[in-house]
């Protein structure tokens, strides 16, 4: 592939075919017998085969003389996918050979427009592709993106995927019927519940034995802890007024933390004490009706009640300014957390045995749920094809292998040989080395593995590859400390399809509300909460000017569908 977009002339013609709708060679220009006589003669020349997903696609003919050119953003850690093993060992597997070219995700995100509008240098497909549902129906009505659901007898393992997970295909159908982009598949269960409670022990103890709680005792101190709002804001009060660290200082102590609107380890369980499943959204499915919990008069409580233990001091201010990262190395080192939302101590702090995991907090009325986030574990627009591939059968199957539960293993974790033990378990399952070194578990799998593409889920998790030792511990504590709470009327929200129309609402309106909510959201929290006229304020604005009545029916609509297509 050249170089993309070198002179300001390129950029110019970019602009003007995405004036003239972009796609010079568009989507479904030849028929069906061209299409036939295209497949026949790549059987013929080149051995290209698609039904034994474990030989390979093309002869050694093939090799040499088909090629394709992908364009991927890469973490900064990661090799050149080029130089990766994974990617290695695919070609010799299949005799497909893909030329990569890597840039950052910055890099891609800069070029992502003028890359679809350029049809006379564009690559054949585009991985780690970030497309929206608007993207999505803005570029197949356009004919740019190749209709993959076109090309699915070619393609047995997502074929048995579809066909086996009506909400993956719906989710992946757009408006007109197709599919345009191939998805990512992971599925632990984790993503559901990003936050878990954790509790410094030693500290409790200390609590405990001066009498600043009541009834619990140092028994009690073990994962599983359920502890009532007031006793946990005594005891965040003791951690607060006291020495608890030993180094002499009682104002480097932080009594309860967590980070403020981040995907994991967020403010969100706290509302599950007033009986709210809230998430970043405030978006959640109750009873198969889109709900938000702003519109709820128990927020407005939530909000007060959590606010004041903020002025009190008991959620640490700095909560709602730290990054993620800061957040991370402020646990390390000397012990300066007595309580922590993240999905586990281990990550956190430098002496994770100290810290026990509890059960969501119970309210003041006697409430005691959690957080149901809308982080989806099926992740659509992760690939697509540009339509005017040429051979885009020999193509899709080769993206088709990455949908091999042995192959999405090394997609995802890093390759047999580097990150997985060569030879497999007693009961034929994939094994993680041992880690040598300096370099971590992250490292090793953020260097070695492209992620994107993939399909893991539970016949994965129990016949072929055993899931890392931390999410397994996650796995185990969300069963045990989280999923019991919830009802089983409410739901995260789902990857959705929208048509234009909805789309077109939804660009209007949701950022808008989005960053009211959120202003006014973090003012109250951290300025003693929301007045009652302030409050009457805000939700006459959701109802008018922020359009959350519209909103809200646009996704129960498309939720209507999606649901219809899983019944």
């Amino acid at each position: 592939m050249k170089r993309l977009f070198s002179a300001l002339l390129a950029a110019a013609l970019t602009l003007s075919l995405a004036a003239c709708g972009g796609g010079g060679g568009g989507g479904g220009g030849a028929t069906s017998q061209d299409a036939a006589a295209g497949v026949d003669s790549l059987v013929s020349d080149y051995g290209y085969q698609w039904t034994d997903t474990s030989a390979p696609i093309l002869n050694d003919k093939g090799a040499q003389e088909l090629s394709f050119n992908i364009y991927s953003s890469k973490n900064a850690s990661a090799l050149d996918y080029n130089d990766m093993k994974i990617m290695q060992d695919l070609f010799a597997s299949t005799n497909v050979k893909v030329n990569w070219e890597n840039v950052s995700e910055s890099v891609y995100g800069q070029q992502k427009n003028l890359i679809f509008g350029n049809a006379s240098d564009r690559p054949d497909a585009i991985y780690h592709a970030g497309m929206s549902a608007g993207e999505v129906i803005k570029y197949a009505q356009r004919n740019v993106l190749l209709p993959i659901s076109d090309y699915l007898e070619y393609m047995p393992n997502l074929s048995k995927i579809l066909e086996e997970r009506p909400d993956i295909k719906s989710q992946l159908t757009s408006e007109d019927g197709k599919i345009y982009t191939l998805p990512r598949v992971e599925e632990m269960g984790l993503l559901e519940h990003p936050n878990l409670l954790f509790l410094n022990k030693n500290w409790a103890q200390a609590a405990i034995d001066a009498g600043a709680v009541t009834g619990i005792t140092a028994d009690d101190l073990k994962d599983g802890l359920t502890l009532t709002c007031d006793q946990m804001a005594a005891i965040l009060a003791y951690f607060r007024d006291n020495d608890m660290n030993g180094n002499g200082k009682t104002d480097d102590e932080r009594p309860m933390s967590f980070v403020y609107n981040n995907w994991q380890g967020n403010q969100c369980d706290l509302y599950g004490m007033f009986g709210l499943n809230d998430n970043l959204e405030h978006r959640v499915i109750v009873d198969d009706k889109v709900t938000y919990t702003v519109q709820d008069e128990r927020f407005k409580e939530a909000t007060n009640y959590i606010a004041d233990w903020v002025d009190k001091g008991l959620i640490d201010k700095v909560s709602f300014e730290l990054s993620q990262d800061n957040f991370l190395a402020n646990g390390k080192g000397e012990e300066t957390y007595g309580a922590f939302y993240w999905w586990e101590s281990e990550t956190v702090v430098s002496n994770p045995e100290n810290y026990i995991c509890c059960a969501p907090l119970i309210g003041p009325n006697g409430d005691q749920t959690i957080c149901v986030s809308n982080n989806p574990e099926v992740s659509t627009g992760e690939v697509i094809v540009f339509a005017d591939v040429p051979n885009a059968q020999v193509l899709l199957t080769y993206f088709d292998r990455y949908y091999d539960p042995l192959i999405s293993a090394q997609i995802n974790y890093g390759p047999i040989g580097i990150v997985y033990e060569d030879e497999p378990d007693a009961d034929g399952m994939l094994v993680q080395k041992e880690l040598t070194g300096d370099m971590t578990a992250d490292e090793l799998r953020l260097q070695n593995a492209p992620l994107g593409i993939c399909y893991l889920s539970d016949y994965a998790w129990e016949n072929v590859v055993h899931m890392e030792p931390r999410a397994q511990l996650r796995v185990e504590r969300l069963a045990a400390y989280a999923k019991p709470y919830v009802p089983e009327n409410v739901k995260p929200t789902p990857n959705l399809q929208f048509t234009l129309e909805e789309l077109n609402t939804i660009s209007s309106y949701e950022s808008n509300l989005n960053d009211y909510i959120r202003t006014n959201l973090v003012k109250w929290l951290m300025n003693g909460g929301v007045s009652d006229a302030d409050w009457t304020t805000f939700t006459n604005d959701l109802s008018g000017r922020t359009n959350l009545s519209g909103i809200q029916e646009v996704y129960q609509a498309a939720y209507d569908r999606y649901i219809g297509g899983n019944a």
